[in-house]
């Protein structure tokens, strides 16, 4: 190693240790965080947080940041709708124990923490190692939620961190959902957000403005039913907590090391997971979504089974014919080839390997097994398809969906089975093996015994007819 390559060594490494002593990762009342001037770091030194201007973009914003990443990634923004156009913003903790971002100049607040909880004593701002911005009381430990004042995991922006939720806290009615930004040099809320739609069986959707624009599916115990990109896999570990009190999705790094994120993104490809490559130095889009065409919400309409591979894409599920006639308008999608008796003469065809279909209009039990589930469903006229609520092992709890089935999808990689009512003169197209078994040896069995039965008369007869002729030719004999 030459003098040079020694000296250049050395003075990133006098750097790294200046840095790391000097670094605070925490600020209490009487000190602030000022433009230009010192910024939190969390303890292990993954994270940042300080004044930054996106893009090309002179506005000044306090965000969070992968400080151990080269390329800027900033995963949270305090002030995103009122940016601050100079230098003068100062991050504080004012008298009431509340952080803001101030501008200096006019002393204007442009952001607020808005905290609802009142401190047992002087509080402290505190940037976690997850990531997590969280005003605690100092004497607390700071490693627990729901010892905190306030977290900006709470409010999230466009990236969704490890252990950060996507969803309700279902006591105070707060949600947390995902929103895009508006460009690249614009933090503020963009037209696209991600959320958990409140409802019997929960999904994630996403909306442009108040539309539905594209959903995951329900959740069945491993994963959602429609969406690879949340799937469990080597990288990550998947929860989603639905219960009394909480609805939320989370993930989990299973090698701490990494760095995986999710984002709401302003290109094409909506919703990344992406992870950061050592070896490229760059971030990997490892899933996204909309992936195709068929992940546009409700594209084939009502029954309408939406498949990548056909021409058109659209196709009716089996014992339905589309809607519309001539040209036809997927969107008004597929009706029924056989009317509905609505009663318990009315069956059920099984499909699998779908997307399955909106929940929102559906009902669950967690206790149910597959067969009450069946007859459950098929008490309710207005019940339409059935399902197993959890897959694991051999499945369990039930799940039913009233009205039309509509966003459906052939997901090969969904293995979760479904059950659609139909007309019981319909259910030999997917049951007809087993009905015409049943109807062969049915009609087998009846045609034998006609047979037996015939057999067993003649027999009868024919004997009968013998026993008097030898009675008359006997009596024949005598009388000679």
């Amino acid at each position: 190693m030459d003098i040079l390559s020694f000296l250049l060594i050395s003075l990133k490494l006098l750097f790294f240790f200046y840095e790391f002593a000097f670094a605070i990762d925490s600020i209490s009342s009487s000190e602030s965080i000022r433009d230009g001037g010192t910024t939190l770091v969390s303890v292990d030194g993954r994270f940042e947080l300080g004044f930054f201007s996106p893009g090309s973009s002179k506005n000044r914003y306090v965000g969070i940041w992968y400080k151990k990443v080269p390329v800027k990634t900033v995963v949270w923004v305090a002030n995103r709708i009122n940016p601050i156009n100079d230098s003068s913003g100062v991050l504080m903790i004012n008298s009431t124990g509340s952080p803001v971002v101030v501008m200096m100049q006019n002393k204007t607040v442009v952001w607020s923490a808005n905290s609802t909880k009142e401190g047992k004593s002087s509080v402290v701002l505190q940037l976690l190692n997850s990531g997590n911005l969280v005003l605690r009381d100092e004497q607390s430990s700071g490693d627990r939620f729901s010892s905190y004042l306030w977290q900006s995991f709470d409010y999230p922006c466009d990236t969704l961190l490890p252990e950060m939720k996507l969803g309700w806290d279902l006591k105070t009615g707060l949600e947390r959902r995902l929103s895009s930004w508006k460009s690249p040099d614009d933090p503020s809320p963009g037209d696209f957000t991600c959320g958990v739609e409140l409802q019997g069986n929960p999904e994630i959707f996403m909306w442009k403005g108040s539309n539905k624009f594209y959903r995951d599916g329900p959740w069945n115990g491993i994963t959602f039913s429609g969406s690879p990109d949340l799937s469990h896999n080597s990288i990550v570990e998947l929860n989603f907590v639905n219960n009394e009190d909480e609805l939320f999705y989370t993930f989990n790094l299973v090698d701490k090391s990494m760095f995986s994120i999710i984002v709401m993104n302003i290109t094409r490809y909506l919703r990344e997971r992406l992870t950061w490559s050592e070896t490229t130095q760059n971030w990997n889009v490892d899933s996204y979504v909309p992936r195709d065409y068929c992940d546009s919400y409700g594209v084939c309409g009502a029954y309408g089974n939406c498949i990548t591979t056909q021409s058109p894409i659209c196709q009716c599920l089996e014992g339905f014919k589309p809607k519309s006639t001539g040209y036809r308008d997927w969107s008004e999608g597929c009706v029924r080839n056989k009317a509905l008796n609505y009663s318990k003469l009315d069956g059920f065809i099984k499909f699998n390997r779908l997307k399955l279909p909106e929940a929102t209009n559906s009902w669950v039990n967690k206790s149910m097994n597959l067969e009450q589930c069946r007859v459950k469903c098929l008490e309710n006229s207005s019940c339409m398809a059935y399902s197993n609520l959890d897959i694991r092992g051999r499945g369990n709890g039930c799940a039913i969906w009233f009205g039309e089935l509509i966003d459906i999808k052939q997901n090969s990689n969904n293995v979760q089975d479904l059950f659609i009512r139909m007309s019981a003169s319909e259910l030999g197209t997917k049951e007809g093996p087993k009905m015409k078994i049943v109807v062969i040896v049915t009609t087998t069995a009846a045609v034998a015994g006609v047979l037996l039965v015939g057999y067993y008369i003649y027999k009868s007869r024919t004997n009968l007819g013998n026993i008097t002729l030898f009675a008359f030719t006997k009596q024949s004999t005598l009388d000679q």
